[in-house]
């Protein structure tokens, strides 16, 4: 009886010594949220990042050289076509254009004094023809002699040839006062130029040439940009694939018709904000760009409040709708070695399975394969399971679960 009392006792130290170095109770089912698989409609984007331009954006140069005497505008400043923006050094101009302007005068005197010597010609022309017509009957009459007719027909020639001479004068005088005008009209355009105008109507940009600088119609940078901002125009870039996608998807039997069955476009700020106004795709460049291999697509967006100018970036989201999709939230997921997968719960067991993502949006994983409408699966925490585990299934509305997504970023 002693030797059992102490193997007994034994033994029960044995099993206490053992669970001691374990350290660990038994553990049983893990406690797991779970949401059933739904279907929803869903609209998701494409986003593609994207430089914005103003509708037309003008260089503003000067047509002559000159040095900057005024600067008539400030940068940001709306301007109207045609607008002074700046004025270049007009002193040796004003001069020129002065003396061509006397040029001139100079020519339109010797135009009215070469038409006095025409009528002046005119005038002997016709007294030597009337001496003509007076003495031929009396030639004809023998009453005088054939040579005071001779005399007087020479006479007419004379005054003929001086006539032909002055008219000669007046048109030589004429394309004078031509090219003096031509000259002061050069010169006067000279003087224009020193005026530089807004080329189109819009807001002015960087200034980068101001009073005292020397500029002039070959410099490589222009003094200033004038853009029209009343619309915008976003430029984005597809690659292949994706151009090829897009027509592939898109519906319409040409690329114009493609492009106008296309919805409207969003643009996402440099901020993060959702710009107000919708935008809609105008235009695709007619063919890929060998060096970067993508295809450029340019939208436009009205610019009613000129909240954005030229210059801006930001984000075009193209939205895609995915009509009574198969749905789970993000949380249900992990991705292990290129493959996503999820826990569906049979029977207090949590197995993992392999499912094909179509879209990930508004915290959901849009599903086309690998789950079926009205699985359970684990909603939180899938990163602590292995496939096989016991699982105690505590259900929790789809909504609470994917609006209780924070991003982490």
């Amino acid at each position: 009886m002693k030797n059992k009392i102490i193997l007994l006792s034994f033994a029960a130290l044995s099993v206490l010594s053992c669970k001691k170095e374990d350290g660990k109770p038994a553990q049983g089912p893990k406690v797991v949220t779970t949401v059933a698989v739904e279907n929803r409609n869903v609209t998701g984007y494409s986003k593609f990042p994207a430089s914005i331009e103003g509708r037309v954006n003008n260089d503003v140069r000067a047509k002559m050289q000159g040095y900057i005497t005024q600067v008539l505008v400030d940068e940001g400043q709306y301007v109207t076509k045609g607008q002074p923006l700046f004025r270049l050094e007009t002193n040796s101009l004003s001069q020129s254009a002065n003396a061509a302007k006397a040029g001139v005068g100079a020519a339109q005197s010797s135009v009215s004094a070469a038409g006095a010597n025409v009528k002046a010609a005119q005038s002997a022309v016709s007294a030597a023809q009337v001496e003509v017509n007076k003495l031929k009957p009396l030639v004809e009459k023998n009453i005088i002699s054939n040579v005071q007719l001779q005399t007087a027909e020479a006479n007419l020639a004379r005054a003929q040839a001086q006539v032909a001479q002055a008219v000669a004068a007046k048109q030589q005088a004429s394309a004078g006062v031509a090219q003096a005008q031509a000259n002061y009209q050069g010169a006067q355009a000279n003087v224009d130029y020193s005026v530089i105008r807004a080329p189109i109507s819009g807001v002015i940009g960087k200034i980068n040439f101001r009073t005292g600088s020397l500029v002039g119609p070959g410099d490589p940078m222009p003094i200033s940009t004038v853009s029209d901002t009343s619309e915008l125009y976003a430029y984005f870039s597809m690659n292949e694939k994706q151009y090829l996608d897009f027509l592939k998807n898109s519906v319409g039997a040409t690329v114009p018709e493609k492009i106008k069955n296309m919805p409207s476009i969003e643009l996402l700020l440099a901020n993060g904000d959702l710009y107000e106004e919708k935008g809609y795709v105008k235009a695709v460049t007619g063919q890929i760009d060998a060096n970067t291999g993508s295809i450029q697509f340019r939208v436009s967006f009205p610019n009613p409040k000129k909240l954005l100018s030229n210059g801006n970036s930001g984000t075009v989201r193209i939205p895609i709708t995915y009509d009574n999709a198969l749905v789970i939230p993000e949380s249900a997921t992990i991705e292990q070695q290129g493959l996503v997968y999820i826990y569906k719960v049979k029977q207090d067991t949590a197995k993992s399975a392999v499912i094909s993502v179509i879209d990930r949006v508004n915290n959901m994983v849009v599903i086309k394969d690998g789950a079926q409408k009205g699985d359970v699966v684990v909603a939180e925490g899938v990163g602590t399971l292995k496939s096989g585990s016991l699982v105690k299934p505590q259900p929790k509305k789809f909504d609470d679960i994917i609006n209780a997504i924070k991003p982490i970023f």
